[in-house]
């Protein structure tokens, strides 16, 4: 949870301080590209002055005015819904009061049909055109001036058309509304998303040149929306766009796509902030709160999912014009995701060493690891059916030896006998399921399947018979003890329910099931024999190389059984004189003084 909080916060807080703007927006000219070029108005027209108007027409830049005028004028006649004029006349004409003239008066004759672009309105919003009284001017012969300017992204790209500057709107809202005949509600703030339709000359553009020669079909402007402006990238009026692909877009094409976006309502617009909250947050809490309930492995496909996921939806709301946050909810998704990918790790791993070091206790080192590896992400081993051998053994006469001696002195005893017999066990791959006071009980065949558990089990209890038990005896010699003790082990095979058993708070690993039973009830049918070891016919049959010194002992009931059980044991070491006693339970030995 910790994870998902942090992740949240940092998407949160970079999302409100937006230090990678510049990034989120080249995200948005990715959507562009993905969506592809969109079929523009057929109403929308650019009038050109490209390269080839300057050889045509022999002229330089600025144009006599008379020329602009004799354009204007042949686009008039043709009853156009409005031209915008993407040329600023802020000076007098150096050709004189004359030429001024002619242009104001095609200006007039338009019939309120021309917007006129100023990229320099004073605060007030004043203009100067045609000398300082270009306001009045202005009005005086019916042109609505406008702001013809476009709102540069940091990165230089031209991504939104402007609403108003200094009391003056923008050329494109004020386009848009001449055509119309009506006043257009913008949205809130001075800029709006520009829609575009497609690169560069997506617009059809006949030269301006054509159109002062009439060289274009009857008509051609009639009911249109003319944006006429300077094409030609030596005047040095070309920006970027982000459909623009290398190839940069004419003001005036820009300013004609941005007409196109007012007519339409301004499609492309940011959704509420409300819900780019929603969306950071969901991405921060996502990946970590599912990991609670899905396996570790599922984190990555999921986070892979996740982002795939919001890439498509982000590409679908912006085919449905709505701007979505991207960066910050991808940054979020990641460092959810890699939180909780090191959380895993970190405490895993903790986990797991802790796992390993109490497991290697009860199963040899050499086993652990694996069984870590077969465990599920919570290291708890899963109850499993498993066919193996049950070993029980205990040490005779220990209850009353044990009366005598101090507290201390048992536990040394005790501790003495235990380590030599679970050394034992651990050597030959078993497992030490617990310690019953003096008592153990192992296992082979479980929690990993082992083919000769049977040949284990009996080899570990001839080792402890042979060997292990008369060290103890020889190590209780040395100490001053006189008493020599003698075993119990019960050893039977089959299936048995292995794994851990216990609450949340305390958990034991265990083998259940009637091997089990059996095993243990053989070891206690031990006492008042002759023998230290009985093993079950079941045993005997599941060894994988026959022990051809094994001695048929007997038939034996088994309490809680109606079938008797065959019973196996072998032949007994000679005592060499230092044979073992099992005095009575009333008669403990004690160290010599």
């Amino acid at each position: 949870m910790a994870v998902a909080l942090v992740a949240t916060a940092v998407g949160l807080a970079l999302y409100f301080t937006d230090p990678l703007h510049e990034i989120e927006l080249k995200t948005i000219d990715t959507r562009f590209q993905i969506r592809g070029p969109q079929r523009p108005p057929s109403d929308l027209v650019v009038v050109a002055v490209d390269d080839l108007t300057f050889d045509k027409l022999g002229l330089q830049w600025p144009f006599p005015r008379r020329v602009q005028a004799r354009v204007l004028d042949n686009i008039m006649r043709e009853k156009p819904k409005v031209v915008a004029m993407d040329i600023q006349f802020s000076e007098r004409s150096s050709l004189g009061s004359g030429d001024d003239i002619a242009l104001l008066t095609s200006l007039q004759n338009s019939n309120h049909r021309v917007v006129l672009a100023n990229d320099e309105p004073s605060r007030s919003g004043k203009i100067v055109e045609f000398g300082a009284n270009g306001t009045k001017l202005l009005a005086a012969v019916g042109v609505t001036p406008a702001d013809g300017a476009f709102p540069n992204d940091p990165d230089g790209v031209i991504r939104r058309l402007p609403i108003s500057v200094s009391h003056l709107p923008g050329l494109d809202l004020a386009t848009a509304e001449v055509a119309t005949g009506h006043r257009i509600r913008p949205p809130a703030g001075s800029s709006a998303w520009i829609d575009y339709y497609g690169p560069p000359r997506a617009i059809p553009a006949p030269g301006f040149w054509r159109v002062y020669q009439g060289k274009l079909p009857r008509d051609f402007f009639h009911n249109k929306i003319v944006v006429v402006g300077a094409t030609s990238p030596t005047l040095q009026d070309v920006h970027e766009t982000p459909l623009s692909r290398g190839t940069l877009m004419s003001g005036p094409e820009i300013h004609a796509q941005a007409i196109g976006t007012v007519l339409a309502g301004f499609p492309l617009r940011n959704v509420s902030t409300a819900v780019d909250v929603a969306l950071i947050a969901l991405m921060g809490l996502l990946v970590p709160l599912a990991s609670i309930k899905l396996p570790f492995k599922a984190a990555g496909p999921l986070m892979l999912a996740t982002a795939a996921a919001l890439i498509f939806g982000t590409q679908i709301a912006f085919d449905d014009g709505h701007i979505v946050a991207f960066v910050y909810p991808v940054i979020a998704l990641m460092i959810a995701t890699v939180g909780a990918l090191g959380g895993y790790y970190v405490l895993g791993g903790f986990e797991q060493a802790r796992v390993h070091d109490l497991f290697a206790r009860f199963v040899p080192s050499t086993v652990v690891d694996e069984v870590i590896a077969r465990t599920d992400k919570d290291l708890r081993l899963g109850a499993v059916r498993r066919v193996g051998t049950v070993m029980f053994t205990d040490l005779r006469g220990f209850t009353s030896f044990s009366e005598a001696l101090e507290p201390e002195r048992v536990v040394q005893v005790v501790n003495q006998y235990l380590s030599g017999m679970t050394e034992a066990i651990l050597e030959h791959r078993g497992t030490l399921v617990s310690f019953m006071g003096d008592g153990i009980f192992a296992l082979w065949g479980a929690p990993l399947d082992q083919e000769d558990h049977a040949d284990l089990a009996l080899a570990t209890a001839r080792e402890m018979l042979s060997e292990r038990l008369p060290h103890f005896n020889a190590w209780l010699a040395e100490e001053g003890y006189e008493h020599q003790f003698r075993m119990g082990i019960g050893l039977n095979s089959g299936p048995v329910m292995s794994g851990n058993v216990g609450s949340e708070r305390r958990l034991e690993y265990a083998a259940i099931g009637d091997t089990t039973n059996t095993a243990s009830r053989l070891e206690g049918m031990t006492k008042g024999t002759p023998h230290q070891l009985f093993i079950a016919e079941s045993t005997r049959l599941a060894l994988c190389h026959a022990a051809e010194d094994l001695v048929y002992v007997d038939e034996f009931p088994v309490r809680g059984k109606q079938a008797t059980l065959t019973v196996w044991s072998v032949p007994e070491a000679p005592s060499g004189g230092a044979a073992p006693t099992e005095p009575s339970e009333g008669e403990p030995t004690v160290p010599h003084s």
